[in-house]
């Protein structure tokens, strides 16, 4: 933040303390402008009160009266047209300010309709690659800017997606990105499952389990970014996740660490994208953070601290958080609660200082540089209890993560079974394993969950009283048709799968394909699906062009594939291809956990690893401004 910017802060509150309007007289006069002596005289008497020199002082009074005076502007615009101004200020990577400008939208007009305009000024061809943010939030193109919230004068914070060395634009990233998030979710084959931060299993009803999910790996991309120093990219993901954090039950929401996480990277974007003009969503996402963290950790922090010590790695998001706060006040022009909230996070970045040659050494051992930084932190900078830290994690993770093995097979298991397939008929895996260990099958133990609604007592109850009764009205296993199997063989299946499949899907032949593709435990085994079906096409597509060509030489065929082709109707072959349709989405989801996979790091506390060199360099900034 530079010197002018300071000056402005304080300049601004002085004049709001004293009343002084500068857009009225004497300082300005209508159809006449602005009164230079009176400025002069304003800024002279400021300069001695608040120790800035007398040319500086007036420069940013005259800019103050100048912004002001196209903010009446667009009011009076605004109220006879309905034109509404909005202040665009455009931003690459790095936060430096690309463009400033000022466009003119009616409120009832779609928010592509605004994203257009912004095209148009900024001369690029496609307005969907303007992305704006509002008050936290990025204006969707489908919804009239009344709708969401916009005003007439507002700040708008502007990312556009620019070609980088590679060609690949912004957008197409942010949207490559959402698609393989999406695929990831929602694969069957479980790449991402929730997990407390000891690795034992979390679980919850489908749709907030999706939204978390969703919002957690759009996230852990978002940080991706943000490592790499692409706010821009880290911000738009940031803000996506949100959206789908707040699918989630608002109450679980205040529990979850992750989203006071989430509240607070999005603050530091704003912050190192330089964008003071997100102030009051920043206030109030630090608020949501810390007010969750306390909830977790404790009034200031002390639960947490009393359980790991002063110097636990947690500590490094705290003290992100106080200097974000300390910033915050800063520019609220709260000048001394900003000095204390500075200093707060000064003595704490101190203490958690790592030595770069315990680091080094830790490295030489072989361990990543992120877990020996938390280790060293958590250690008071011992190594050898930094080494003991690492493996005791590592066994404890590893341990709670068996323990949790079977709630996740059969989590598996019941998803497959399409028990839970939404919110109300959902059962807690855990909850069914406690009562299957008291010698309950485990259909009459999902029967039981499913009418008290996941309430362990209620369902034991029933289990005792009326079991007979809710083994009644369990549905009848159907035996696997025999055509059915034989076709299912045909396409490539094993015998035991296909069978298992069918009596599942009570011989529903699509289901059982979907589930057959979906209970593959490797990618190779799936890709020997797809090349047996690809062969019988093929060879199928070659025995009907030979028969087409020469009938008698496509009769006289005598191999065994070949004449089992030959037996293909065009209404199985057509099953064939719309089973390798559906095998190839199948294996895109396998590709799209690879790309997701290529910039996360396989740290479990990756979160917690914070360098604190950049805090450090912009705590001394702000205290310097503060001392001077």
């Amino acid at each position: 933040m530079s010197e002018v910017e300071n000056n402005l802060v304080q300049l601004r509150a002085r004049l709001q303390e004293r009343g002084v309007k500068l857009w009225e007289s004497p300082y300005y006069v209508e159809n006449v402008g602005s009164s230079d002596s009176a400025v002069e005289v304003l800024a002279q008497e400021l300069s001695r009160e608040m120790h800035i020199t007398a040319a500086s002082c007036k420069n940013t009074l005259l800019e103050l009266q100048q912004h002001a005076l196209r903010k009446l502007s667009a009011r009076r615009e605004f109220n006879e047209t309905g034109l509404a101004t909005f202040h665009v200020r455009c931003v690459d990577s790095q936060g430096g300010t690309v463009h400033t400008l000022e466009v003119k939208c009616k409120l009832a007009e779609l928010g592509a309709m605004l994203q257009r305009k912004i095209a148009n000024e900024l001369q690029l061809s496609e307005a969907d690659h303007v992305k704006c943010i509002s008050a936290g939030r990025m204006v969707s193109p489908q919804a009239t800017l009344q709708s969401q919230g916009l005003k007439n004068n507002q700040q708008l914070l502007v990312i556009v997606g620019q070609a980088d060395a590679q060609g690949e634009a912004l957008y197409e990233r942010i949207r490559q990105i959402q698609r393989d998030v999406e695929l990831v979710i929602d694969s069957d084959h479980h790449f991402v499952d929730l997990e407390d931060q000891d690795g034992n299993a979390m679980f919850l009803p489908p749709h907030e389990n999706r939204a978390l999910l969703l919002g957690m790996a759009l996230g852990e991309k978002a940080r991706a970014a943000m490592r790499r120093e692409h706010y821009d990219e880290a911000l738009l993901l940031f803000l996506e996740a949100d959206e789908k954090f707040n699918n989630c039950d608002s109450k679980f929401l205040e529990c979850v660490d992750n989203y006071a996480l989430l509240n607070l990277d999005i603050v530091w974007c704003y912050l190192c994208l330089k964008n003071i003009t997100q102030l009051p969503d920043a206030q109030r996402r630090l608020d949501v953070c810390e007010r969750i963290l306390q909830r977790s950790y404790g009034p200031n922090f002390s639960r947490l601290y009393a359980l790991k010590g002063s110097n636990c790695p947690e500590r490094a998001i705290i003290v992100r958080l106080q200097l974000l706060q300390g910033v915050i006040f800063f520019h609220s022009n709260r000048r001394d609660e900003a000095r204390a909230r500075l200093q707060t996070a000064a003595t704490a970045l101190g203490e958690l200082k790592v030595s770069s040659e315990q680091l080094a050494l830790l490295m030489e051992m072989g361990f990543d540089a992120s877990a020996a930084r938390l280790a060293l932190r958590s250690s008071n900078g011992n190594v050898e209890q930094a080494v003991q830290f690492i493996q005791q994690r590592r066994l404890s993770v590893q341990q709670a993560r068996l323990n949790s093995d079977s709630e996740r097979k059969l989590s598996r298991r019941l998803a497959q079974l399409q028990v839970g397939s939404d919110d109300s008929d959902w059962v807690h895996p855990r909850s069914v394993c406690r009562l299957m260990e008291l010698g309950y099958e485990r259909s009459v133990v999902v029967e039981a969950l499913r009418r008290t609604g996941n309430d362990v007592t209620k369902s034991l109850d029933l289990l005792q009283s009326h079991s007979e009764e809710l083994r009644r009205n369990l549905p009848a296993t159907q035996a696997a048709d025999e055509q059915m199997l034989y076709t299912l063989r045909e396409l490539g299946f094993r015998l035991s799968a296909a069978r298992a499949a069918l009596e599942t899907t009570s011989n529903n032949l699509d289901s059982a394909i979907d589930f057959l593709l979906k209970s593959f435990a490797t990618e190779e085994e799936l890709n020997s699906v797809i090349e047996h079906m690809a062969t019988l096409t093929a060879q199928a597509a070659n025995t009907a062009a030979a028969a087409a060509n020469d009938a008698s030489s496509a009769a006289s065929a005598s191999s065994t594939s070949v004449s089992r082709l030959s037996a293909l109707t065009p209404s199985k072959l057509a099953l064939v291809k719309s089973v390798l349709g559906k095998a190839k989405t199948e294996i895109e989801s396998y590709s799209a956990y690879k790309r997701f996979n290529e910039d996360i790091p396989d740290i479990d506390q990756d979160y917690l690893d914070l360098p604190l060199e950049q805090e450090e360099q912009i705590l001394n900034e702000y205290r310097q401004l503060l001392d001077h």
